[in-house]
Formats: C-alpha cells, structure tokens, sequence
C-alpha cells in the first residue's frame, strides 16, 4: 500500500530540481516559435484590466479574418468562424430581447455541445458574464450554485431536465429558457430535437432563433467591443469550506493573460491545429485553456459529449485532432488500457493539461508518441498560472509572475510567520506553500463572498501593506521559477480531476437518519491521481448499516466523483480542540485494516458498499469494484 507522505516523496523525488542544462534542452521547439512565444510573454507582462480584451471582441476578430476557418467540431458536425460567430450574434440577440443587459448574469446548465460553446459566445458578446452550472449537481447543491449567481436568465439543456427538476421551480432564480439539441448524443440516449415533459411549460431558444430575421447575426453586439477587462467573463465553480460551492470569478482580462500565456507561450498551437477536448465546459481546462489555446491561433476546438478511455483515440482521428487537452486521471486511464495498434496512429504531436504524475510522464509520452507535453498549473481563482514552455519532463513549468513557495503549518495550512512576523521562502529542492502576490497588474478576482476572498488573502507576508493570495497548494521549488506540484492543503481533495469538499460529502452521509456523526478526508490510492473518498461513520445505537441504501442516497446527493469509495465505521469520533489530529490520523490509517480494528467497507457499482477485501483498492482504480 502507499501511504500519503511515500507518494508525496515519490513524486517530489520524480519531478526533481533543475539546472540550465534541463532548460537547454527545450531551446530548439521554444527557439522556432520565439515570436509566438514573446508575444504571449509581451500580452502576460503589459496587458492591463482596463484594455478592451473581452473574449467576444476576440472572437470576433477571427471570424472577420478567417469567416470559413473551422471553429468548432462536434460529433461529425463541424462550424466556422463566420458561421459560429453568426449564431452567437443571433444567441445574444434572444437574450437582449429577454432582458439581458451588459454586466447581468446568464446561467448555463448544459453538457457539451455545439450549442454550449455558442451560448457562451453569446453572453458574453451582449456583455453579460456567463454562469457556468455543473450539470452533475442535483437538489441543494445546484440550488446553492444557481442562487449565488442571482441570473437575469438560464440556459438549460433540454438533456438536463432532471437536474433542473431537482431544485423546485420556485427556488430558481431568473428565467428558465430550454435549449433543445439539434444532433443526437449518444452517451445520454438523448434523441435530437426531444423536448422532455419536465420542461415542456418553458420558452425554448430554437423557437425564439426561429422567429428572427434572416439578416439578424450580421452585424456584431456593440458591447463585445466596449467590454473592459475587468468586467467579469464568467463564473467557474470550485469547492468551498463550507461544503457548498463558491463561485470564482474570471475577468475578461484574466482569460485574456491566460490566452496568451497558455495559448502564445505555451502550447503554440497553428492554425491548421484541431484541440481536442473531452473535459465539461463548466471545466476551467475546458472554458479558459482549451478555448483560450484555440482563440489564440485561429485554431480548431473538437469537443466530446464527455472522456472514454477506450475511444479517446478513436475521438482524435476522427477529429483530425492535432493536440489535446487532459487532466491527470486521462493519461493514467489511457495507459491502463490494453496496448494497441491505435497507441501512435494518430496526428496528436502536443497535448496539454494539469495533473500528469512524474513516475508515468516519460512512459506515457513513449508509449503514445506525443511529442511535446504542455503541463501547467493553475487554479480557478488564482491569479498566476505555471506553464511547462520549455518542453522539460516532469514540471508544471515556468510562471514570469511575482510568486513564492513558502514555509507553513501542517496543522492548520497557514502559512507560518517567523519571529519577525515575516513569511520565509523556503529553498530550491523543497516543498512550501504556493502564494501569489495580488497588484494592479496582478489582481486578485476572488469570489462573489467578500467573505470567502478575504479567507484566501495573507497580508504584511514580506513587507508592510503587500497582499498575497494564498493557493492551499503545495509546490516543489524547482528553482529557474519553476515548480511541480506536489498536494493540496486542507480540508478539500481532489479526485477525477474535480475538487471535493469533505463538508459536503458530510452533510449528506450526516443526513441519513441513522448516522450519528461523518468525517470526510481523501486518501491516496496506489497508482491513482488525486485522493479517493474516504468516510468514518458513526452510527446511532441500535442502528445496522445498509452499505446499499447509503450507497443510493450518496449517489442521488452527490457528483459521481464526491462519492465515498471507502466507509469506515467508528464508535468514537471526536469534535475537540483535537479534531484535526484525530482528522489527520484517519487519513494516515486509511485503508490499511493492520492499524484499526473497525468494520471497512468499499464502493460497489452493483451492490453500494459491500465488506472491504484485498485488493479492493485496486479494483477502484480499474473501475471493476
């Protein structure tokens, strides 16, 4: 079994210092695409919040320059630039006819498909910010989302008729417009053109489209060129503390910084290129470095109605795909399937993401072909982003942003201040806590709880007045402001390539009846990324645990990837000034049934959880439990 701190320290010793010569080595692919690259150096460095850089005004640059490039491919389908920008026109057109005005919010809740890319075309091109909802949200959860964004109006899939029927109609905040889809998408056995009863008493978009002029599309929303970078974009979600989503905000000017450090510098894509893109739009990989890598170039975006290990290759030739994009989980998934012919028949020469673990990166890319590996780090809500720019193993690469990797308390995840009351930089070779200094030409947007952005700010961590914005990330200091990225702080865990909050998964096992207490903490599973579920349930007396109907109520409750995979059950829990020791212990245990004596459970996809055996680990991680 590997516990938490042997993974840590393998992954640290795999992603190791680096020297000039690591540098070196990368020169040639950087030095051909030098203009590319300091262009998007030149965008990072100078690029200001009040610049006109909204992503509709993007958009409709490259349409004018390149109106029969291909934009966007999906399931056989395939629209261009001048085309797509057409409809996103004709998408903002309904929505100012509803009321939508520059700086009001619209709600998305939509899986992938062509239809989504355009809807946040057309948002943002009236100079709204764009709510992205996780379609995989049900009952108080997505009630909580869609009330923080507090939309004039909501977009929703006509596919996702039963998340919508989770919240009572009532609780929803603005209209509910239904948007039908006008190809079939086999993953979810949704027939094209089906307008489900559940929705049947809405508006749908299709008909409002349909009642317009022929000539409406043609001419640009004037707000796409009036929108300044510090009007809001969009709103992404991420876990919060309170085991409810918070609401990150990303400025037109952020995407635009990230466009040109991921897009530019980074990947380099050309505009022959075809990204291919299984993540879910409400996916920060998906919305801000996918599109922002194609935005750059004038390239192509391919999208899937969600990621198949056993097709991802087939998906690739099929789009022409050239490069993709991936989170760690992806490249682990596919090297677990059987070797095959397909492995390097394919165009893909770069592919880009966050996650790709050390000890697999050189075995991936030889066993693909993948030239280039554009790894990075970023976050939500963080102001600064790592990108792997000189095609160096085994880093989340290079950030030119004002940063530090600092000393901190494993107890409570803060930062520590020294004697002098200062915050110390730790050194080249060593882990610390990941912090990003906050300025006008770096700023911080925060969340739409004061509250919640306050909670992420350490202030006077190096001199009087400087503010900081503090990731809960820890890093390896590669030295040559490089970094890998090693685990996260706290309370929140990440698994397939989502971040849980334990407080969540507690407030739903806690909600059973016969459940006393829960403690939520993520633990690590051999030749897994992120941290597998993990809870230690205390019964009320005289209860009997029911590893099935748990099983049911988590998975009705949950996102798939927020489900427990293990339940421990614990006749003591305690909520002391201790709390977090006893916590931190929990999570060292494990799974490891030598150091505890209690009942030990595993997740069934047929039978919920049923008693843990050898080996079941593993079988989570190959999906055969």
């Amino acid at each position: 079994m590997t516990d938490s701190s042997t993974a840590t320290a393998r992954r640290s010793e795999a992603a190791r210092t680096l020297s000039p010569v690591d540098l070196a080595k990368g020169l040639p692919s950087l030095t051909a695409d030098l203009p590319s690259v300091l262009n998007g150096l030149r965008i990072v460095r100078t690029s200001r919040s009040s610049h006109k850089v909204s992503i509709g005004r993007r958009f409709q640059k490259l349409a004018a320059a390149r109106p029969d490039a291909p934009f966007l491919k999906f399931l056989g389908s395939e629209v261009s630039y001048g085309e797509a920008n057409r409809r996103a026109n004709r998408f903002a057109e309904v929505l100012r006819a509803r009321g939508v005005e520059r700086g009001d919010t619209v709600g998305i809740c939509m899986v992938n498909r062509t239809e989504v890319l355009l809807a946040i075309l057309g948002a943002v091109k009236v100079g709204a910010s764009v709510g992205l909802l996780n379609h995989q949200q049900r009952g108080e959860v997505l009630d909580h989302s869609q009330k923080i964004l507090g939309s004039k109006l909501v977009l929703v899939g006509a596919e996702c008729a039963e998340a919508v029927q989770s919240v009572p109609r009532e609780n929803w905040i603005g209209e509910l417009v239904a948007v039908s889809s006008q190809v079939d998408l086999p993953y979810r056995e949704f027939t094209a053109g089906h307008r489900p009863e559940e929705l049947s008493d809405l508006t749908w978009l299709e008909d409002e489209l349909e009642a317009l002029g022929d000539d409406v599309g043609e001419v640009n929303p004037p707000e796409a060129d009036e929108t300044v970078g510090e009007e809001t974009a969009y709103y992404v979600f991420t876990s919060g503390t309170t085991g409810l989503p918070k609401a990150s905000t990303m400025s037109h000017y952020r995407w635009n910084k990230a466009m040109a450090g991921f897009g530019l510098s980074g990947v380099r894509l050309k505009k022959d290129d075809v990204l291919l893109c299984p993540l879910p739009m409400y996916h920060n990989n998906a919305l801000t470095v996918a599109l922002g890598c194609v935005l750059a170039s004038g390239a192509c975006l391919a999208i899937e109605e969600h990621f198949s290990a056993t097709k991802f290759w087939d998906q690739a030739r099929a789009a022409g795909a050239t490069a993709a994009i991936y989170i760690g989980e992806i490249c682990r998934y596919l090297l677990n399937q059987d070797p095959g012919p397909g492995d390097r028949d394919h165009s893909v020469r770069v592919m880009t993401g966050n996650g790709l673990r050390p000890e697999i990166w050189d075995e991936f890319q030889e066993r693909f072909g993948v030239g280039r590996i554009c790894e990075f780090y970023a976050a939500s809500e963080c102001n600064i982003a790592f990108v792997n720019a000189f095609n160096v193993p085994r880093t989340t690469g290079y950030c030119p942003m004002d940063f530090a990797i600092v000393d901190y308390d494993p107890e409570t995840g803060e930062p520590r201040r020294g004697d002098d009351g200062r915050l110390t930089r730790v050194g080249k070779g060593k882990t610390g806590l990941l912090i990003s200094g906050i300025s006008d030409s770096q700023p911080f947007d925060g969340y739409t709880d004061k509250e919640a952005t306050e909670k992420k700010i350490v202030r006077d961590a190096f001199s009087d007045g400087d503010a900081w914005f503090v990731s809960g990330d820890l890093m390896l200091n590669q030295g040559l402001k490089h970094a890998s990225f090693v685990d996260r702080l706290g309370d929140t865990f990440r698994w397939k390539g989502e971040n849980v909050a334990t407080t969540e998964v507690e407030a739903a096992v806690s909600s059973l009846p016969e459940v006393d207490q829960a403690v939520v903490y993520g633990v690590a599973v051999p030749d897994a990324d992120g941290k597998a579920g993990m809870a230690a349930v205390r019964l009320h007396d005289k209860s009997d645990f029911d590893g099935a109907a748990l099983a049911e109520h988590l998975r009705a409750s949950l996102p798939s990837y927020a489900v427990p995979l293990f339940i421990r059950l614990s006749k003591e829990l305690e909520h002391t000034s201790t709390y977090k020791s006893r916590k931190t212990e929990l999570r060292e245990q494990a799974f490891d049934t030598s150091k505890f004596d209690d009942p030990l459970y595993v997740l069934s996809k047929e039978k919920g959880y049923v008693p843990f055996y050898d080996g079941a680990e593993n079988d989570v991680v190959a999906g055969t439990a």
